[in-house]
């Protein structure tokens, strides 16, 4: 359908986006960010279903895909979606410091692994999430199964508390019973960070 899909299937077809947006506790009137949107059914359905009174920003590195994003925009008369083509490793512009209540991140994260650029990308994440949002990030578990990425790039748990670590986030909740039944189980898990809280001297 366009540049993203060309590069791998929507995961759209073989994840419910309302498991994982349920995960996420929105109120209505957040400041959301699909990092990687890809086709973009995410979201679309947090704009049409989850935040009436918030704010969307889809990000993909992809134009084809951010084309499709302006394309629903205006033929749905949608004010309250922000598409911004951005490779995230790069920084997103636009996007102020500390002015986003939720980052979500599905089937994404692995591909930072494999171009070496995890650091980049959390700090890009650090930058722009508020200092009570969530960084919600789900992926594969990492194990040596046929579908999904690599087994090299793929991270567990515990290997991504460490990258964010680094980065002063903390891991807040995981989830490892989440997305598609195979046969070794739920092919997936979604985990979030948050800033460490800093207190004053």
């Amino acid at each position: 359908m366009n540049g993203h899909r060309a590069h791998g299937f929507s995961s759209a077809m073989f994840l419910d986006s309302d498991e994982i947006l349920g995960e996420l506790d929105l109120k209505g009137n957040e400041i959301f960010m699909d990092a990687g949107c890809g086709d973009g059914h995410n979201a679309i359905k947090v704009v049409e279903e989850y935040l009436p009174d918030g704010t969307v920003y889809a990000v993909d590195i992809y134009d084809a895909s951010i084309e499709d994003m302006e394309t629903y925009k205006k033929e749905n008369n949608v004010e309250n979606l922000i598409n911004i083509e951005a490779d995230i490793t790069e920084g997103i512009p636009g996007v102020d410091d500390e002015s986003v209540d939720v980052i979500l991140m599905v089937n994404v994260f692995h591909g930072f692994k494999a171009s070496r650029k995890i650091d980049e990308a959390i700090s890009e994440f650090a930058r722009i999430i508020k200092q009570d949002g969530k960084i919600a990030i789900m992926d594969y578990k990492a194990w040596d199964v046929p579908k999904g990425p690599p087994t090299p790039v793929r991270s567990s748990p515990e290997e991504m508390e460490g990258f964010f670590a680094k980065h002063g986030l903390k891991k807040i909740y995981l989830n490892e019973d989440i997305g598609e039944d195979i046969p070794e189980g739920k092919s997936h898990y979604l985990i979030m960070f948050q800033k460490e809280l800093l207190i004053p001297v």
